[in-house]
C-alpha cells in the first residue's frame, strides 16, 4: 500500500528550539516518533544548519522541506529569494532538501488582482530557476487566499499564473477561509506534494462577561472561538484528508500547530502522533 511521510513543521517548536537548542529539540521529536521536519521560523545561519544536520543524522530525521520568502515584508525575516537566492539554494543542498515553500504572499500585494498576478509571475520565474538546481517551489496558503477578486479566489489566481509552482495546502486555513479541505485538495490534484495537518477547534465559550453586563467583552470572546488544535482533537476528518491528499499526489504531511495555548508543544505533538497512529498512520511516522 502506498504511503506518505508524516513530519513536523518546526515553527510549532520554535520557542523550544530557542530554549533547548536544535539538537535536543530534534532528539525529543525523534523520541515521540517523528522523523521528518519542515524548516521554518528558526535560525538558518550556517552554524545553526550544521547543528540541525548533525541532529538529523544522529536521530534519523530528514529535512523534507525548507521555507523562504519571495520578497521581504517588514518584520518578517531577513532573507528572500529575491535578494538571497544563492544562499537559500546552498542551504537546501547542504541539508539534502529538494522542496522549498513560500509561507505567504506579502500582505501589501493583496490589494489588487494585478499585484497578485505579478506575484505569481515572479514565483513562476523563481520556480524555473530553482528547478535548474533540482529544487521544487511550493506555496503555502492561509485563509486570506480565499478572498475573491473578480469572482476568483486569490489562491486560484496564483495557481493559474505560476504553473511550475506546487502548493502546500493547509487544511485548517482552508476551513477557516470558508472552503472544504477535501474539495480544495481534489481541485489541486497533481500540484500538491506537501500538506499541513492542523486541526480546527471551537473553544469553550466564556459567558462570565455577561454576568457583569459586559456584552462587548462577551462578543469579543464569542467571535474569537476558533482555535488551532492537535490533530484529531478538533473538527476535521483527518482520515479522509490524508487519504485524499495521498491520492492527489501528496508526499509529505507536516503536523503544525500555531498555538498550543499554554500546553508544552512537545506534548501537543505527542497527542497528534498518538491520534495519527490510532487512525492507522503509525508506519508514516
Amino acid at each position: 500500500m502506498a504511503q506518505g511521510k508524516i513530519g513536523v513543521q518546526l515553527s510549532t517548536i520554535k520557542d523550544k528550539i530557542k530554549e533547548l537548542g536544535v539538537y535536543e529539540s530534534m532528539r525529543q521529536l525523534a523520541e515521540i516518533g517523528y522523523h521528518s521536519v519542515e524548516v521554518s521560523q528558526i535560525p538558518t545561519d550556517r552554524a545553526s544548519l550544521t547543528e540541525l544536520k548533525r541532529a538529523c543524522a544522529d536521530f534519523s530525521i530528514d529535512v523534507s522541506a525548507m521555507s523562504a520568502h519571495l520578497e521581504l515584508m517588514p518584520g518578517m525575516g531577513t532573507e528572500s529569494l529575491t535578494t538571497d537566492f544563492d544562499k537559500i539554494v546552498d542551504d537546501c543542498k547542504f541539508l539534502d532538501c529538494n522542496f522549498l515553500r513560500i509561507g505567504i504572499i506579502p500582505f501589501n500585494l493583496i490589494e489588487s488582482r494585478d499585484l497578485v498576478v505579478e506575484f505569481a509571475q515572479k514565483c513562476e520565474a523563481v520556480a524555473q530557476r530553482l528547478s535548474e538546481h533540482g529544487i521544487d517551489l511550493y506555496y503555502h496558503n492561509h485563509h486570506i487566499e480565499f478572498m475573491k477578486m473578480d469572482g476568483e479566489y486569490v489562491l486560484d489566481i496564483i495557481k493559474n499564473h505560476a504553473t511550475r509552482m506546487g502548493f502546500e495546502l493547509d487544511v485548517h486555513w482552508i476551513q477557516r477561509g470558508g472552503e472544504e479541505p477535501l474539495k480544495i485538495i481534489r481541485q489541486y490534484e497533481g500540484r500538491v506534494k506537501l500538506l499541513h495537518l492542523k486541526d480546527f477547534r471551537i473553544a469553550k465559550l466564556d459567558a462570565s462577561p455577561l454576568a457583569k453586563g459586559d456584552l462587548p467583552g462577551f462578543m469579543q470572546g464569542f467571535l474569537g472561538l476558533i482555535e488551532f488544535a492537535e490533530v484529531g482533537e478538533g473538527n476535521l476528518d483527518f482520515k479522509a484528508i490524508i487519504d485524499t491528499g495521498l491520492a492527489c499526489g501528496a508526499k509529505y504531511f507536516f503536523v503544525e500547530q500555531d498555538s498550543t495555548y499554554g500546553r508544552d508543544p512537545f506534548e501537543s505533538l505527542r497527542i497528534s502522533a498518538d491520534n495519527l497512529r490510532k487512525l492507522g498512520y503509525g508506519d508514516w511516522l
